[in-house]
């Protein structure tokens, strides 16, 4: 029981987690509609690869981690910078011409797994997000970790990140393909400024957790 436990607990947790849009999802999107199904499931086979060390980390050392406020707030820098870097990328990419010399294009002659492999290597919001979550589930007894349960645990959030972001990755797609007149302006418009919020709510998370002055301070 506490097996089929762990898994159905880690499917959930981890696909609805994949579903927001982060730029794994976009770069998949792209991957997708560029180049078809089989290197889109390549890309998610990297995505995953890099996640399962990820979440078997953040699950062993999950108190360690959270209670190392200095490496917390290097991470949650981090990603303001990477947000920000993302929105650029992305907003100068689509105004690229097919003969510039910089475009999101060339990147697709590299493995498609290889990809994956990379960018959720430097993915860094994931730190937080999966050591929050497996410490409420550790100390909930949602989950038990003890000799090989735990690796069911790591079974059911993989599953759960692959077919969450292939979901996500595939409506996506069908909606654009759907609706072209709207599609035009997801790459130049709509995922730079959904990177650029992103990045403004972590700047206001950022300082009101570290750099507020509390009410005793004052």
């Amino acid at each position: 029981m506490k097996k089929v436990k762990n898994i159905a607990i880690g499917f959930v947790v981890s696909f609805l987690g994949s579903i927001p849009l982060g730029y794994l999802n976009v770069v998949g999107l792209e991957i997708y509609s560029k180049s078809g199904f089989n290197n889109l499931t390549l890309f998610l086979f990297g995505v995953v690869f890099i996640e399962a060390f990820v979440i078997y980390f953040t699950l062993m050392f999950a108190k360690k981690l959270v209670n190392n406020k200095k490496l917390m707030k290097v991470i949650d820098l981090f990603t303001i910078v990477f947000m920000f870097v993302l929105a650029y990328f992305f907003y100068s990419n689509a105004r690229q011409t097919p003969n510039s010399t910089f475009n999101f294009n060339q990147y697709l002659m590299f493995s498609p797994f290889i990809i994956g492999v990379i960018l959720n290597c430097i993915n860094f919001l994931q730190v937080p997000f999966w050591t929050s979550w497996n410490l409420y589930l550790i100390n909930g007894k949602y989950i038990a970790i003890e000799n090989k349960l735990k690796y069911y645990y790591l079974a059911g959030t993989l599953m759960g990140v692959f077919l969450g972001m292939l979901s996500l990755i595939v409506v996506l797609q069908t909606f654009f393909q759907k609706y072209t007149s709207f599609s035009k302006y997801v790459m130049p418009v709509f995922i730079p400024l959904f990177f650029i919020v992103l990045g403004s709510v972590q700047v206001f998370k950022v300082y009101k957790k570290y750099f507020k002055p509390s009410v005793l301070e004052g």
